[in-house]
C-alpha cells in the first residue's frame, strides 16, 4: 500500500501546483503488528551502525563528509527513538558484513539485499526499503500505461541477462525486448526515441528522470513491480545472530518511526521523484 504525500517543494507550504504530481511514499508496515514497546538492550556504550558513504541517495558522505542520506537518517530517527546513544561509522560496502561479524560495529544500515544466504549468518529487522521496477517512456509520446496487452509489438529496453529481462520476457511476452549492455546505454536509447520504453530498477529510473542527463524529456509511467522473486525482499537493518534483542527493538522503533510521520519527512527529503 502507498500513501501519497505532497512533493518536497510544495511540502513547506502545504500546496502544489495543479500539474505537479505528487510523490508516494511506500508503507512497509502492518498495522496489526504492533505490540508493546519494546526498549533496547542497554549495553552501556553506544550502538555502532555501518555504513557506506558512495550510494546516493540511500548513503552518501555530505559536504562535510559526515554519512547521510536517507538510511543514515532513518538509521539515527531509530536511535532517537529508542533513546540510546549512536553513532555512524562509513566503511567500505563490501567490508560491511565481515566488519559487522568481526565485532567492529553493531549494526549495517545499507543497501545490502535481505537473502536466505544473509539470514543463515545475520538477523535483519522487517524491509524499510525494497528495489520496485519500473517502466519509462518519453513524456511527449503519449504512450499507453504499460500492459501485457498494450506493449505488444512495442520496443522495450532492458539490460541484458537482468532479473527484469526475465520479468519482462514472462509477464510480458509480446513486448519486443531491446537488450542494452547497462543501464546508461539503454537510458540514452530512451532519450533519442530508439524505444518506446525502458524497463529496469525504479530508484535508478527515479533519478535519471528527475535529473539534468534526461532534460526533462521521460517519465515514469504505470505502477511499481515488487515480485521477491525477481526483484527481492528489500533492505533492513542488519545485526549479529547474538544481538536479537537490539534486532527486536530496531523492528519496534522502525514502525514508530512510521508512525509519528518521521519517515515520510525523510523520504520526501530525499526522493523529490519517488520510485514508487
Amino acid at each position: 500500500m502507498l500513501a501519497v504525500a505532497l512533493p518536497p517543494a510544495a511540502a513547506a507550504t502545504g500546496q502544489a501546483p495543479a500539474d505537479t504530481p505528487a510523490v508516494a511514499v511506500p508503507d512497509f508496515w502492518n498495522p496489526r503488528s504492533r505490540g508493546e514497546r519494546i526498549e533496547a538492550p542497554q549495553t552501556g556504550r553506544a550502538v555502532r551502525f555501518l555504513t557506506d558513504d558512495e550510494f546516493p541517495p540511500l548513503h552518501f558522505a555530505g559536504p562535510d563528509g559526515t554519512p547521510t542520506g536517507f538510511v543514515v537518517e532513518l538509521a539515527r530517527a531509530v536511535c532517537e527513538k529508542l533513546a540510546i546513544p549512536c553513532t555512524v561509522q562509513a566503511r567500505r560496502f563490501d567490508t560491511l558484513l565481515d566488519s559487522l561479524e568481526a565485532k567492529q560495529g553493531d549494526v549495517v544500515a545499507a543497501a545490502i539485499p535481505l537473502t536466505a544466504a544473509l539470514r543463515q549468518k545475520f538477523l535483519a529487522t522487517r524491509p524499510y526499503f525494497r528495489w520496485p521496477a519500473r517502466f519509462a517512456a518519453r513524456a511527449d509520446r503519449g504512450l499507453p500505461v504499460p500492459s501485457a496487452a498494450a506493449l505488444a509489438g512495442r520496443s522495450v529496453g532492458v539490460i541484458a541477462g537482468s532479473a527484469h529481462a526475465a520479468y519482462l520476457g514472462t509477464f510480458f511476452p509480446k513486448a519486443v525486448l531491446r537488450d542494452f549492455a547497462d543501464l546508461a546505454a539503454a537510458e540514452g536509447a530512451l532519450k533519442r526515441g530508439d524505444i518506446d520504453y525502458l524497463f529496469a530498477d525504479g530508484l535508478n529510473l527515479a533519478l535519471y528522470v528527475g535529473g539534468q542527463e534526461a532534460e526533462n524529456c521521460c517519465a515514469l509511467i504505470g505502477g511499481d513491480y515488487l515480485e521477491n522473486r525477481y526483484f527481492g525482499e528489500g533492505i533492513g537493518l542488519v545485526t549479529r545472530q547474538e544481538d536479537a534483542a537490539l534486532a527486536r527493538a530496531l523492528d519496534d522503533a522502525l514502525q514508530r518511526v512510521w508512525d509519528d510521520g518521521k519517515y515520510t519527512e525523510l523520504y520526501l527529503r530525499f526522493f523529490p521523484v519517488s520510485p514508487f
